[in-house]
């Protein structure tokens, strides 16, 4: 049994910190799937706080982790680690079963789960926290306090610390369809060998003032235009394929709504692009050092992407287009973020704060 216990603390114990580091490399990405759950669920009015909240999220699964492992405070951290599973359980449950969300979130965009997977990741582990909080009392694990309370304040400030430093200068690890080496034109392709949707086509009628609906294939027996009467058709998916592309909604739009997407990522040459979701809030001394510097080096384009073009000063030396808000979102994991491009394919790309390395870079 002591061999069972030691297992299961240092599984879940293990499993907790590999969660919470890999969320930590982008804590913005669980605060946007954090929305997304308060769109759902109707309360936006959290969206404010949802940066905050997926901080402390990530903080304490690191934290709890080590805790766990180390049995310190093993009886308070098992009731919080059952509070957690609980509550992780529900949201992955609710995602799999309402289907209104298709993938949780639970280790981030490195690793992509669908909802069923971490619904079922969640519940083998909610039987191994259980057993350990059934156990509790039984748990001892001779470990010096201070050297205790050592561990764990450096692990408070290690991952807050790896959280401030992404939350300003991009992941360290870039795990999303806009990273380094990939050309943003292909991957708004669907990949080859993707499965698309199974579809039926389904009918929709009156009888009687009831609502029949069927298939193609199940007209009713008694099926008649006289009886019928017609309001709608449409195509019902029975199987969910994969054939979405790695890079979906991005568009680059001139103020007139022209679609220059295409235009703009196959023409020949340096390219820089300015991604910021309001450009008033991206508009600073490094971006008018970052014009300045396309101007004295005319083998660079520069362009603006942005979800709010009426908000800029479209006066400014360099073209601005509008961008879709959900991938800049992506895109600009620290708004703004600025792009480098050479026939279509990123180089590299740096936060807002880099700007003066990125200008000696590409001197």
């Amino acid at each position: 049994m002591k061999k069972l216990l030691t297992i299961s603390r240092w599984l879940v114990g293990l499993l907790f910190i590999f969660s919470g580091l890999i969320k930590a490399n982008d804590p913005l990405g669980l605060s946007y799937k954090m929305q997304e759950f308060f769109e759902v669920w109707g309360t936006m009015y959290l969206n404010d706080y949802s940066l905050f909240l997926s901080v402390v999220m990530i903080s304490f699964e690191i934290i709890a982790g080590v805790a766990v492992i180390i049995g310190w405070q093993f009886e308070l951290f098992s009731w919080l680690l059952l509070l957690l599973i609980v509550f992780f359980t529900f949201l992955t449950g609710f995602a799999y079963l309402s289907g209104t969300i298709r993938a949780c979130g639970c280790f981030g965009d490195c690793i992509k789960l669908t909802s069923k997977d971490s619904f079922i990741k969640d519940i083998v582990l909610t039987v191994f926290i259980v057993f350990l909080f059934i156990k509790r009392k039984t748990i001892r694990v001779n470990i010096n306090q201070i050297f205790a309370i050592i561990i764990l304040s450096t692990t408070v400030l290690f991952s807050l610390g790896v959280q401030v430093y992404v939350l300003n200068n991009l992941p360290i690890v870039d795990c999303l369809p806009y990273k380094i080496g990939k050309n943003i034109l292909e991957q708004r392709k669907i990949p080859q060998g993707a499965i698309p949707d199974s579809t039926v086509i389904n009918f929709v009628y009156l009888k009687n003032g009831n609502t029949i609906e069927f298939d193609a294939d199940h007209f009713p027996a008694d099926f008649d235009d006289s009886i019928y009467q017609f309001v709608k058709r449409y195509d019902k998916v029975v199987r969910k394929g994969n054939a979405e592309p790695p890079i979906k909604d991005f568009v680059l739009i001139t103020a007139n709504n022209v679609d220059t997407t295409e235009a703009v990522l196959s023409s020949p040459g340096k390219l820089l692009i300015i991604f910021s979701k309001d450009w008033k809030t991206g508009w600073n001394h490094s971006a008018e050092k970052m014009i300045q510097f396309v101007k004295l080096h005319q083998d660079y384009k520069l362009i603006i992407a942005t979800a709010a073009l009426d908000k800029v000063d479209l006066k400014s030396n360099c073209v601005v287009l509008k961008s879709d808000f959900v991938a800049i979102k992506t895109a600009a994991r620290v708004d703004p973020t600025l792009y480098y491009l050479n026939d279509g394919i990123i180089l590299n790309k740096w936060a807002i704060g880099n700007w003066s390395n990125a200008i000696q870079q590409l001197k």
